[in-house]
């Protein structure tokens, strides 16, 4: 099976502290990026990409359009913009809300499987919705991998339950265990990784 090159990470009713757990157990040498898609109100500020920075050793920023995908990176998806998986970069869109939601986790996981297929891991947490589950199954149709929080553990049961549904081959885990089996999918990457291999050493984008 490939290697991961990227995480994307969607959330939303109770989103703000199942990603803080996450993050924060997470080391800042994490050898991919990690896309977060938080549902959000249309008006919210960045706060968001300001509490999770608090909370851990990755460097964390609000998205700007065209931004480099780099490791050890966390890059939030910001209020009332869809956020599009490149290879090597990410954009944003102001197409229409889908499932009542901009930016959405389908949207933005769809683009990840498309862009790395084979390559892409996709994590749903709480939720109080079903966004992100047909993203999710998109991502493991292209050939990735697909974690779901236990709704046991979750805030609002409602998104990992369907995200499930969807796909009912998913690594079903507890939120505390999500950090330590990203590590483990990521390991080979980071004992193999060199300049001429790895396709975002030396900040090198993936065309």
């Amino acid at each position: 099976m490939s290697e991961i090159s990227i995480a994307v990470i969607g959330a939303s009713w109770g989103g703000l502290a199942a990603l803080s757990d996450l993050v924060a157990r997470l080391p800042g040498n994490f050898a991919v990026p990690i896309a977060v898609i938080q549902h959000r109100s249309r008006h919210a500020d960045n706060l968001l990409a300001s509490l999770l920075q608090d909370v851990t050793p990755l460097r964390v920023v609000d998205v700007e359009d065209k931004e480099e995908l780099l490791p050890g990176t966390v890059y939030v998806a910001p209020a009332n913009y869809h956020m599009m998986v490149e290879r090597g970069y990410l954009s944003l869109t102001t197409d229409p809300m889908v499932r009542f939601s901009r930016p959405s986790i389908d949207v933005t996981f769809i683009s990840a499987g498309d862009a790395y297929p084979g390559a892409t891991l996709g994590v749903v947490l709480t939720g109080a919705n079903d966004d992100g589950a047909q993203g999710l199954r998109h991502i493991v149709n292209r050939g990735g991998r697909a974690i779901v929080q236990d709704p046991e553990t979750a805030e609002s049961k409602a998104m990992p339950l369907a995200a499930i549904q969807a796909v009912p081959d998913a690594e079903v885990l507890p939120l505390a265990a999500i950090p330590g089996r990203l590590l483990e999918m990521t390991k080979p990457r980071l004992r193999r990784a060199s300049p001429e291999s790895d396709p975002y050493a030396q900040s090198s984008r993936v065309r």
